[in-house]
């Protein structure tokens, strides 16, 4: 009983600087604890609304944006924190960010309004937006549309 008090108590620190995803959480808490402890401490902590992967996928989403990240990128990112691919969805298509534009913003941003001067110099753009995590419309968007 002491032991599952006292990592409720780590995992409340924990989600007191920030969020986590379950996983992620999980991965903090297991190192030298019960397996079975954690899984029901973690499931203590949903119950109590203190924890959720749909706030954190949120928050994520927000954050990544302002880093000039995405879609796709941030999805990924998602799903390698444990997230589940229907709550990525949802988040991903309740939010309000508008992929077309934020793809254009960051282009703009990093290269400027004129058209790239050859060949070379497309497909390095083109290579730079799809590591952001941009889809081919969305770069195709940002490259031919003006401010």
């Amino acid at each position: 009983m002491q032991e599952r008090q006292a990592l409720l108590q780590q995992a409340i620190q924990l989600l007191s600087r920030r969020e986590y995803s379950a996983r992620e959480l999980q991965r903090k808490l297991e190192p030298g604890q019960d397996a079975e402890l954690v899984a029901e401490a973690l499931a203590e902590l949903q119950r109590q609304g203190l924890q959720s992967d749909e706030r954190f996928a949120e928050v994520w989403v927000r954050h990544r944006v302002l880093q000039g990240h995405g879609p796709i990128k941030v999805q990924m990112e998602l799903r390698q924190k444990g997230v589940a691919g229907e709550v990525i969805s949802r988040v991903l298509a309740d939010g309000e960010v508008d992929w077309f534009e934020q793809a254009r913003a960051i282009y703009q941003r990093r290269f400027g309004l004129r058209p790239p001067a050859d060949p070379r110099e497309k497909a390095r753009q083109i290579r730079f937006m799809q590591y952001r995590g941009f889809n081919t419309d969305q770069i195709r968007y940002a490259m031919e549309t003006p401010e």
